[in-house]
């Protein structure tokens, strides 16, 4: 294998004992469409009408292949594997402006739903055992289009984060679980609170104007979730949104990642599904750059207090 692989793969990092995906296949895609939108419907990705949509990546962080077992890969000596798994686009509308603050809670409920589906599929794949579904907005954060659209990875490991949180919750039990009720009855740092959902400003947020949204109930996974709170999940992400949107009264970037039960499931109790909100603002027009500090030691530093963060969301 040459150092310009022509598909992604796993490459073991010496100093951590992690695991690192190289893309190189990845380098040679388009920043911008180079003429009409590609998501729209009759673009190139999306040839037909639809309302939500999901499609393979043509510029896949991962690839399909028989399951690769990295911790064995690891044991015999080697440091490197093939990076398989799925990588997909998912589109929220075939409007071309507009985020889930816009679309309604009935335009992101066909989200969810499309979430929940490809979710189940994707960990119905023996050579996954991660699905993490995610969204880049804002030409901030790296998004190359600005149709509304987000992301799924299927991967066939277990993450770091997410192995790291499974430990937590099996060493302290289900920190959501037993963090909610005390959010609640200090709503300090409560922006939004419905639906049998909560979105919340972390007490140790690592972003300025983060936040995690989480069902009251211990559910592990999108496809747990029943009508009731997939409507509260698809309410909740249209208030979120825009409310982000309304603090500096422009667009709001951000990176937004799901985290669900993996497969085969982690330490018991189980995760608790939850969405993370990291924003790359600390202020209007004003970035919030990770520097060498923190990248160098792994802690985050956060300018902005969570509680003022959340004053201002819920004032927004």
């Amino acid at each position: 294998m040459t150092d310009a692989a022509p598909g992604p793969e796993y490459r073991l990092d010496p100093l951590t004992r992690e695991w690192v995906l190289v893309v190189g296949n990845r380098q040679a895609r388009p920043n911008l469409p180079s003429s009409d939108c590609p998501f729209c419907p009759g673009g190139l990705e999306a040839p037909e009408v639809y309302d939500a949509f999901a499609f393979p990546n043509r510029w896949p962080a991962l690839a399909p292949g028989d399951p690769v077992d990295l911790e064995a890969v690891a044991a015999v000596g080697s440091t490197r594997a093939p990076g398989v798994g799925a990588a997909e686009v998912v589109l929220y509308s075939p409007e071309h402006e507009g985020s889930f603050a816009t679309i309604g809670a009935a335009g992101v409920r066909r989200v969810v739903d499309l979430w929940a589906e490809r979710t189940a599929a994707l960990l119905a794949r023996p050579e996954i055992r991660t699905v993490l579904v995610f969204e880049n907005r804002g030409a901030e954060v790296g998004a190359t289009i600005p149709h509304p659209h987000g992301q799924i990875y299927g991967l066939g490991l277990l993450t770091p984060v997410q192995r790291r949180e499974a430990e937590v919750t099996a060493a302290h039990g289900c920190a959501i679980c037993t963090g909610l009720p005390a959010e609640v009855a200090d709503p300090t740092r409560v922006v939004h609170d419905a639906g049998g959902w909560v979105a919340t400003v972390p007490y140790a947020a690592a972003y300025p104007y983060a936040l995690v949204l989480a069902p009251r109930a211990h559910l592990g996974s999108l496809t747990d979730l029943d009508d009731a709170a997939r409507d509260g999940l698809a309410a909740a992400l249209v208030d979120v949104v825009a409310r982000y949107d309304r603090l500096f009264d422009a667009p709001f970037p951000y990176m937004m990642w799901i985290h669900q039960e993996t497969d085969p499931p982690g330490a018991a109790p189980g995760n608790h599904l939850h969405l993370h909100f990291a924003p790359p603002l600390r202020a209007a027009g004003v970035a919030r750059y990770v520097a060498a500090a923190e990248v160098g030691t792994g802690t985050l530093q956060n300018p902005v207090t969570p509680e003022a963060a959340a004053d201002h969301l819920r004032n927004a």
